[in-house]
């Protein structure tokens, strides 16, 4: 069973920057698709941005041209670069994986981002 555990999340005012990275139990280098997902009180929770096995990538509308996703399949994690933060970015941030196609999705614990002034 792969596990997922994020770190990196916390306080960070308007317009500065965080980078949360997720660190998987196993070898990613075969893993389906990595991503984050975020939930922001009283949402649904709603994707962030994606990256396939083959380094292709999906932000959602909301976040393109700020945050940043990166696998490394060395160190088994992905990271989230997450620049020029806004209010709105105030949410619990999730790792998600899904090895293949056909498998289920396996989902880190989540991390805390507030961005306050």
């Amino acid at each position: 069973q792969v596990q997922l555990v994020e770190s990196g999340g916390g306080l960070a005012q308007p317009g500065g920057s965080l980078r949360l990275s997720c660190a998987a139990s196993g070898s990613i280098f075969s893993f389906y698709v990595m991503g984050w997902y975020r939930q922001a009180p009283g949402k649904q929770r709603e994707l962030v941005a994606v990256i396939n096995q083959g380094g292709s990538t999906n932000y959602a509308d909301s976040v393109k041209g700020r945050f940043t996703i990166s696998r490394d399949n060395a160190k088994n994690a992905v990271d989230l670069q997450m620049n020029s933060l806004k209010f709105e970015d105030t949410a619990v941030y999730y790792c998600n994986t899904k090895i293949s196609p056909f498998s289920p999705a396996v989902w880190g614990q989540g991390t805390q981002v507030t961005v306050s002034s």
